[in-house]
C-alpha cells in the first residue's frame, strides 16, 4: 500500500455506510484504519464472505469493498448471493491483485463499478471511494425526489378523482330529484347496501366502497326524457325499453374512471337491475351478476317500495320487508336478503330512514314494468 494525497471524507458522505470484504484478516485491518482515518465511521467489515452477506441484507451499505479471490466463497459468489432491491444502485469497488481482462470483465457484468490493484495507493483508494459515494449520494437524492413526485401525482389524481365523484354525486342528485322530492334515495340505498355488506362480512374496504358507489347507481337516469320517467301510468314495451337505457347511459358515464370507487359504481349502474332468476334487464343469472349489484338491487327495491314518488304513495316497512323476503331466489340473492332482513331486524334500518329521510317516496316505473307492482297493504304480494 502506496501513500499519496488521501482525501478526507466530507461531513455528509462520512455518514455512508461502507462493507469491506477480504480473506486477509490485515488487509482488513488495514482498510478499517484507513477509513476511520478518512473520517468514515459506519464500517462493516469482515475477512468472511459468508458474514459479508448476513451484514449486507442486516443494513444496507451504500458501498462494498470487495476482494475477488477468496476461499469458500469467492467476490463473484458474494455479489451472486446479495439482495439489491430493484431499483437501487450500490457501488461494488473490487480490490484485487488479478489483471486478467477477461476476469474484470466478468466483475463488471456481475456489478462491479470500479477497480483497485493491490497493492493499492491509499490517495487513490479514497478518491474512488469518495466518486463512488458521491454517485450513490445523487442516485438516493434522485430516488428521493421521484418518490416526492410520484406522491404528489397521486395526491393530485386523488383531488381529480374525488372532484369527478363529487360531480357525479351532484349529477346523481340531479336526476334522483326529477322523481324524488327530497334527492335523499340515493344516499338512503348507500347506507343501507353498505349496512348489508357489512353484515355480509365484507371487509371494511369493500363496505366503505360500497357506501359511496350505490348512490351513484341511478346517475343515469339523467338522460331519460321526463314523460317517461315521471308518468303516472304503466310503461308501454317501448317506453320500457328507453327506461332500460338508463343502466347502460350510466355505465358510460362512470366508465373508465380508473379510480376503484368509480369501477365499482360502474359495475352497479349496469348490473343492479339484474334478477337473480336471470329476468333482469341484461339477462344474467345468480352469481353471474357481480354481488355489488346483487346488494344493491335489495337496497333499491326496499327504498323504492317504502317510499313516496310523484306517481305512488309510500308504502309500510313491513310490506317492504315482506317483497324482499318473498322475492329471495327470484328477483333477489337468497345470501343477499338473508343479510338484509338481519340488518332490519337489527334495527339498523331504521336507523338509516331516520337519518336520510325528509319526506317519504314510492315506487319506480322500471320495477313496476318488470311485474313488482305497488303492493296494497292488506296484501304484500
Amino acid at each position: 500500500m502506496r501513500n499519496s494525497h488521501p482525501a478526507k471524507a466530507s461531513p455528509e458522505l462520512a455518514r455512508s455506510r461502507i462493507l469491506a470484504v477480504d480473506d486477509e484478516a490485515d488487509n482488513v485491518r488495514v482498510l478499517g484504519q484507513m477509513l476511520r482515518w478518512a473520517g468514515y465511521q459506519n464500517l462493516d467489515l469482515t475477512s468472511d464472505p459468508l458474514e459479508a452477506v448476513r451484514l449486507f441484507d442486516l443494513q444496507t451499505p451504500d458501498l462494498v469493498l470487495l476482494d475477488l479471490h477468496m476461499p469458500v466463497l469467492d467476490g463473484f459468489g458474494v455479489m451472486d448471493r446479495l439482495h439489491v432491491r430493484p431499483g437501487d444502485w450500490i457501488p461494488f469497488l473490487i480490490l484485487t491483485g488479478d489483471l486478467d481482462p477477461d476476469v474484470r470483465e466478468r466483475a463488471l457484468s456481475a456489478g462491479a463499478r470500479d477497480f483497485v490493484t493491490k497493492p493499492f495507493d491509499v490517495g487513490e483508494v479514497l478518491q474512488r471511494i469518495k466518486n463512488l459515494l458521491e454517485t450513490r449520494q445523487l442516485h438516493l437524492q434522485l430516488r428521493r425526489h421521484a418518490e416526492e413526485l410520484e406522491e404528489k401525482v397521486r395526491e393530485r389524481t386523488g383531488q381529480l378523482a374525488e372532484t369527478q365523484v363529487e360531480i357525479l354525486y351532484r349529477l346523481a342528485i340531479a336526476a334522483e330529484h326529477r322523481d324524488d322530492v327530497t334527492g335523499e334515495h340515493a344516499e338512503r340505498v348507500g347506507a343501507t347496501a353498505a349496512l348489508i355488506a357489512e353484515e355480509m362480512g365484507l371487509g371494511t374496504e369493500l363496505v366503505e366502497l360500497m357506501r359511496r358507489a350505490a348512490p351513484l347507481h341511478d346517475v343515469g337516469k339523467i338522460g331519460i326524457p321526463d314523460a317517461i320517467l315521471m308518468k303516472p301510468g304503466p310503461l308501454t314495451p317501448a317506453e320500457f325499453e328507453v327506461m332500460k337505457a338508463h343502466t347502460e347511459i350510466g355505465t358510460r358515464i362512470l366508465g373508465r374512471g380508473n379510480f376503484p370507487l368509480l369501477d365499482m359504481a360502474c359495475e352497479i349502474s349496469r348490473s343492479h337491475h339484474e334478477r337473480w332468476d336471470g329476468k333482469g334487464y341484461l339477462g344474467k343469472i345468480g352469481e353471474d351478476i357481480p354481488l355489488s349489484g346483487r346488494i344493491v338491487a335489495v337496497a333499491d327495491v326496499f327504498d323504492t317500495i317504502t317510499h313516496r314518488r310523484p306517481y305512488k304513495e309510500a308504502r309500510s316497512s313491513e310490506v317492504g320487508l315482506a317483497c324482499i323476503r318473498e322475492e329471495a331466489g327470484h328477483h333477489f340473492d337468497p345470501e343477499v336478503v338473508a343479510a338484509f332482513l338481519r340488518v332490519a331486524e337489527s334495527g339498523r334500518l331504521s336507523e338509516v330512514a331516520h337519518r336520510h329521510s325528509r319526506a317519504r317516496e314510492g315506487f319506480p316505473r322500471e320495477l313496476t314494468a318488470l311485474g313488482l307492482q305497488p303492493f296494497r297493504e292488506e296484501s304484500p304480494v
